[in-house]
């Protein structure tokens, strides 16, 4: 074993030196992060009280010939038996940027939609991302489609353009064809997505943007709506658009995003492909409308240090208030250095589809960084 351990030793020291040797491998960097997570609910027969290994991520990335950026990511949590299961490729892309206007990204990687969703997890300041990012980025998306953080595979142009005396650009413009069907899997129905957004920079550290996305979610399996049993594709076209705004100074963040979505919903979302949901192409009883909007305030107590914030965030799965699940949120975080935060949050949560829709959420979380 020790043998082993120091032959690895020398050939990781041989292939650091050649690295050091060949320019287009120069800035190959290992980084990543971890979160512990304590949660309580206080849910109406759904109550929980635990310790979570929330997730882990492990990323390479570097450059290539001057012009090129690569990276791959991969996470590790707790679920182990389905699509979301530990560990899976997040990221794995190349972006081509010799030039800030005109960049161009082939892989997967985040989908351009909202101001929070291509955020880093303990970046975007909160428990969780608000609902509306949940439910229409992809995350564990209304439509049905399995767990993806936010992502899927396709190419994506992008770039920022017209600069003010100071340097700063005043717009930037990301556009996106994605499969639609999530992470790791190949497309099913041949019908792209195409997601973008645009937004402007009118003052330093503001920025005021929409948001766009065309395309469809697909299963093939069998339906029993209305009784009748059938084998088919079921096409399930989604039209959702965002409206944004944030504004950062002096360690200040204020941040609101809009969403609407138009399009039906599987009544089961994927989970598993081996499993019988896979091929469960019944409709939601949701219909096709849905909502939501989220609005956040950060301020600083000590700054670059500890944080006071609140969050309103809202979701309406259906059209109408009927199922509307809505969150008021208070928090304080502390970092010990720029790698270790520790957060701490209660939520007010009041959810309109169950019988007793008022409870309360504890979280704790404890995030490292290298």
């Amino acid at each position: 074993m020790k043998k082993n351990i120091v032959m690895a030793a020398l050939a990781l020291s041989t292939l650091t030196a050649s690295a050091q040797q060949v320019k287009w491998i120069n800035n190959v960097k290992l980084s990543g992060f971890g979160i512990v997570q304590y949660t309580y609910n206080g849910q109406q027969d759904n109550e929980s009280n635990s310790f979570n290994l929330r997730l882990a991520r492990f990323s390479l990335d570097g450059r290539a010939f001057n012009d090129w950026y690569w990276k791959a990511q991969i996470q590790f949590n707790g679920n182990t038996s389905t699509l979301g299961s530990s560990p899976k490729v997040v990221d794995l892309f190349i972006e081509w940027q010799k030039y800030d206007f005109f960049r161009v990204k082939a892989g997967q990687f985040k989908n351009p939609f909202t101001f929070e969703n291509p955020m880093n997890p303990i970046d975007q300041g909160f428990m969780s991302y608000s609902q509306v990012v949940t439910k229409f980025a992809a995350f564990n998306d209304r439509a049905g489609v399995h767990s993806g953080n936010g992502r899927d595979i396709g190419v994506q142009f992008q770039g920022d353009v017209l600069k003010n005396g100071s340097g700063r650009n005043l717009i930037h413009y990301q556009v996106g064809v994605f499969n639609g069907q999530g992470i790791n899997v190949k497309d099913l129905d041949h019908q792209k997505n195409i997601i973008g957004g645009a937004w402007i920079v009118p003052v330093k550290g503001m920025r005021l943007g929409m948001f766009g996305w065309v395309g469809s979610y697909a299963r093939k399996g069998t339906s029993a709506d209305e009784g009748i049993t059938t084998t088919t594709l079921r096409r399930l076209q989604q039209r959702r658009y965002a409206i944004s705004a944030e504004y950062k100074t002096n360690d200040w963040t204020f941040r609101s995003e809009y969403v609407h979505s138009t399009g039906n919903a599987f009544a089961k979302s994927l989970v598993n492909t081996n499993d019988a949901s896979s091929k469960d192409i019944t409709l939601s009883d949701n219909g096709d409308k849905s909502q939501g909007i989220y609005a956040l305030a950060i301020a600083p107590v000590v700054k670059n240090k500890c944080h006071i914030k609140a969050r309103y965030d809202m979701y309406q799965p259906s059209k109408g208030a009927e199922k509307q699940r809505t969150q008021y949120e208070i928090g304080m975080d502390y970092y010990f250095n720029k790698n270790i935060c520790l957060t701490g949050e209660y939520a007010y949560i009041h959810d309109r589809a169950l019988t007793d829709p008022n409870y309360s959420m504890i979280d704790v979380q404890l995030s490292y960084r290298f």
